[in-house]
């Protein structure tokens, strides 16, 4: 990523300044409202976004330790207000929160692997005030129609913007590039001997995706979703 790449936040998925930017735009949230960041992974994205939104952030992870972690990262980004912001242990498809209670609700990367997405966007949708917005990302295969239209309308939600970001496939294929000639340089460790085993894993669920050094072209969008209930 470069000069995108937003070091304070440590994300080890496709998140950079534009896409932060992206986020913060298509979510139009007034000030003192409830932000919710589906899949927070170590919560650095919600908490950027609650810091530049001046949002309370509820945050929640399949993973105790995630959870655990962005805990232990409000005092940086928040400082006095670290209150602002909870992280607990939830699932995408059962969020534990009231009907109608987020004014925002974001999930980054965090839609991989055998997880039903129409199941997450509807019980996300649930929890959307009205007027609210719902952004998230997925990764999409080159030439294949995105499904966000047929996921919110079963929702009962409408779909505001779908953003193409059609210059990550190249960024990803930089990055394996890299990450494999760093292996075969260092020519020793275990995450030497994995990557030349041809699958660079990701460090934690829903961040880069699994595959092959030299993935299939692919896009990843970001769907801003208007609540319609």
């Amino acid at each position: 990523m470069g000069d995108n790449y937003p070091s304070e936040i440590g994300a080890s998925s496709s998140c950079d300044w534009p896409l932060l930017g992206l986020v913060a735009a298509r979510l139009r949230m007034a000030p003192a409202r409830l932000l919710v960041y589906a899949g927070c992974g170590h919560g650095g994205v919600g908490l950027w976004l609650a810091r530049a939104l001046a949002a309370h952030l509820d945050g929640f992870d399949l993973s105790p330790v995630a959870a655990a972690q962005a805990t232990g990262r409000r005092r940086h980004f928040l400082g006095e207000q670290r209150r602002r912001a909870s992280f607990r242990v939830a699932e995408l498809e059962k969020a534990g929160l009231t009907d109608h209670v987020a004014h925002g609700i974001v999930c980054v990367n965090a839609l991989t692997g055998g997880i039903d997405k129409a199941t997450v966007v509807y019980e996300l949708g649930r929890i959307l005030a009205p007027g609210g917005r719902l952004v998230m990302t997925r990764s999409q295969r080159a030439a294949t129609a995105p499904p966000w239209h047929d996921h919110a309308r079963s929702a009962g939600l409408q779909v505001e913007h779908v953003d193409e970001r059609p210059g990550e496939p190249a960024m990803w294929e930089r990055l394996y590039r890299l990450w494999i000639e760093h292996a075969r340089r260092s020519g020793r460790g275990a995450g030497a001997r994995h990557v030349r085993g041809g699958t660079p894993d990701a460090a934690h669920p829903g961040q880069p995706p699994h595959g092959p050094a030299h993935p299939a072209p692919s896009r990843h969008e970001p769907g801003s979703i208007g609540s319609g209930r």
